[in-house]
């Protein structure tokens, strides 16, 4: 997949892709849904797929630190388009000229420099400064201006629409089942193993400690899980997402106790998948006291993990 950066990024070889445009925060059914047009599109066409989306999100720009928290990171989001088959990835920074840029400003961009054949949108899509266009106006904008749009309707699942707020209200409740039928897969968060001050291993639980890329996290606490990217199957794990109120801990980390394994994972990169939530995240008086916890939220989740 092909990444490509700003307006000036863009080159005669990425002219006339079929795009699809958003945030897609999640990559959820409605985002894959718009994936799937794009790439029927393209193959009819004979036309790269390509998905325009902007860092920072809209959002974050606008409510800073009021803004929802991601479901996903820019890396973990550039994997997942690779995985549904996206050609070509435009990132448009999201600043103050793009946010004054009008809507029919924005459709030339479409049409000029990009000369999109076809334009995916969902129908809740607004665009141009404050939001001013719809998706029907950039229908009429494509008329005027020599490119299609394709309008899709909402996606429903148990008579709700499929959304990011939807899949993070799920993750909020603990309902990861939900949260897997929104995504279409399990939830997961991906990281790099980095070195941490070996406490777990001094009170007898290592853990692989993750730097989380992200402000703000969707899920904090103490959870089941299981951990991929060691070997062909996933393995069984006890884990903790949070600042670790008990030993002063200001960064957000996410920490994971890999049972019956004790390998060096140092530099790794591991997808960690939930499964259940055990408990929030708590003060303990004592070190004693928070080894007796870990004790419990062990068995608790090998039971769940039927290890």
């Amino acid at each position: 997949m092909q990444l490509i950066r700003g307006l000036n990024g863009l080159g005669e070889r990425q002219r006339g892709c079929v795009v699809t445009i958003g945030t897609f925060d999640g990559i959820h059914l409605g985002h894959q849904a718009l994936l799937g047009c794009v790439a029927a599109h393209a193959r009819r066409l004979g036309r790269p797929s390509m998905v325009l989306t902007f860092e920072p999100m809209p959002r974050e720009y606008l409510a800073g630190d009021d803004c929802p928290a991601r479901l996903t990171t820019f890396r973990e989001r550039w994997q997942l388009f690779a995985t549904f088959g996206v050609e070509v990835l435009w990132v448009l920074r999201f600043d103050a000229s793009l946010r004054s840029l009008s809507g029919e400003g924005f459709a030339r961009l479409l049409a000029e420099p990009l000369r999109a054949p076809v334009v995916v949108v969902g129908h809740d899509f607004r665009f141009g400064r404050h939001g001013e266009a719809n998706a029907e106006q950039l229908c009429a904008a494509g008329h005027r201006l020599g490119f299609q749009t394709e309008v899709l309707p909402p996606v429903m699942l148990e008579g709700e629409r499929v959304s990011s707020s939807a899949v993070r209200a799920a993750l909020a409740a603990g309902q990861f089942g939900r949260a897997t039928r929104l995504l279409g897969r399990p939830y997961t968060i991906r990281g790099r193993v980095i070195g941490g001050e070996r406490l777990g291993r001094r009170l007898g639980f290592p853990t692989a400690n993750l730097a989380l890329q992200r402000r703000r996290s969707p899920l904090e606490g103490i959870f089941a899980v299981r951990v991929h990217g060691i070997g062909a199957a996933a393995r069984p794990a006890v884990a903790s997402l949070g600042r670790r109120p008990t030993v002063d801990g200001k960064t957000l980390l996410l920490e994971v106790h890999l049972f019956d394994f004790s390998a060096d994972l140092y530099g790794r990169q591991l997808e960690v998948e939930f499964v259940a939530k055990l408990r929030d995240e708590a003060h303990f008086e004592t070190l004693e006291a928070l080894v007796a916890q870990m004790h419990r939220d062990a068995a608790a989740a090998r039971t769940i993990l039927e290890v």
